[in-house]
């Protein structure tokens, strides 16, 4: 089985030549709907393809527990949380708004959907018609969801932070054997923020060659530029954090806000349009600059039967003279006429035998 080169994205398409930009919204409404669709009606100004949150809450991505094994560690950037739960507790999207998300996204005319941890969520988003699926970093092993997610047929999309090689081959298995064409996979790196010697992005490229399916860049850097780097390298999908300039949140000192996405999404579809295609020959607005091509003329006045030298005659511009690959079949040779400065050279002036 071959995976898909082209994708039918909700009403969109996802192919190599055009990157499709997806903002993630994650923790940056910071527990408020009104935010929210704030962010939405930002995003949706700034030109993006589509909007994804992550479908979890906390009790069933983890359980509340003091325990060593679910406390955050302290070097940890989000350590102040103390616990898995109480981070995530925090950060969680309730599943009671996806009904009005989905909603509100349809009214706007903006493709959402969603990153799914565990078959609840995969179920609720299925009722309200999720058209694509994110595997993230830290559910690669979960071959249950992934095989899950990959019967619905619809779009999967796996990011490959927290994975080896064994990890990513058995997670494209798994898709495979649910005959499931429209994979793509995102090269990622799982820390926050990414330093930027981490990120390997041409890591794209060979995921793109091994297991032959589209590939793009899940990008956790500051900034956007390594966003725009990617796309200039041929990433069929950017997906980054963005979130309110005014509003802290989990995920804020990470993410980057509605108008430098807009800047971002501006410089990433200029850069597409000069990659242009191949193309061999003289484009459109140049030809108005042919004359500034070098041809052959008359440098010096040279008086009937005087040879043609490489001092009366040369290659200038402008290019209305012979071509100057003919200049050595007339160096020698005797002129018929008496020829002023500045005259096109012609076959017909060389004097014949």
């Amino acid at each position: 089985m071959t995976f898909n080169k082209i994708i039918k994205f909700s009403y969109k398409q996802i192919k190599k030549g055009r990157c499709f930009i997806v903002s993630e919204i994650s923790a940056n409404h910071s527990g408020n709907f009104s935010n929210l669709k704030l962010l939405i009606n930002k995003l949706s100004k700034a030109g993006v393809d589509a909007i994804k949150i992550q479908a979890y809450e906390a009790k069933t991505i983890t359980i509340e527990s003091s325990k060593r094994d679910f406390k955050i560690s302290r070097n940890n950037t989000w350590a102040k949380y103390k616990t898995l739960y109480d981070l995530y507790k925090k950060a969680e999207t309730p599943f009671s708004w996806y009904k009005k998300i989905f909603h509100y996204c349809k009214k706007k005319n903006v493709i959402i959907f969603a990153s799914v941890f565990d078959k609840t969520s995969l179920k609720l988003l299925e009722k309200i018609n999720c058209p694509a699926y994110k595997i993230a970093s830290p559910e690669i092993t979960d071959v249950p969801l992934i095989s899950a997610v990959a019967k619905t047929k619809k779009p999967i999309i796996i990011s490959n932070g927290l994975a080896n090689i064994k990890d990513l081959n058995l997670a494209v298995k798994t898709v495979k054997k649910e005959k499931n064409k429209n994979l793509i996979l995102l090269q990622c790196t799982s820390s926050y923020p990414t330093p930027l010697n981490e990120v390997n992005l041409i890591t794209m490229r060979a995921l793109e060659k091994k297991y032959k399916c589209l590939t793009g860049f899940s990008d956790h850097t500051l900034g956007s530029s390594t966003s725009i780097h990617a796309a200039s390298l041929g990433a069929c999908m950017i997906e980054k954090h963005v979130g309110l300039k005014e509003n802290d949140s989990v995920d804020s000192f990470f993410s980057i806000n509605d108008e430098e996405l807009k800047k971002m999404i501006k410089t990433i579809r200029k850069n597409e349009i000069s990659s242009g295609q191949v193309k061999f020959g003289v484009s459109k607005s140049s030809k108005m600059n042919l004359n500034g091509r070098r041809s052959l003329y008359v440098v010096k006045n040279i008086k009937k039967g005087e040879k043609f030298t490489e001092e009366n005659i040369r290659s200038i511009r402008p290019t209305y003279g012979l071509h100057p690959k003919f200049l050595k079949n007339f160096l020698n040779k005797n002129s018929n006429n008496e020829l002023k400065k500045g005259t096109r050279l012609s076959w017909k002036f060389i004097k014949k035998k």
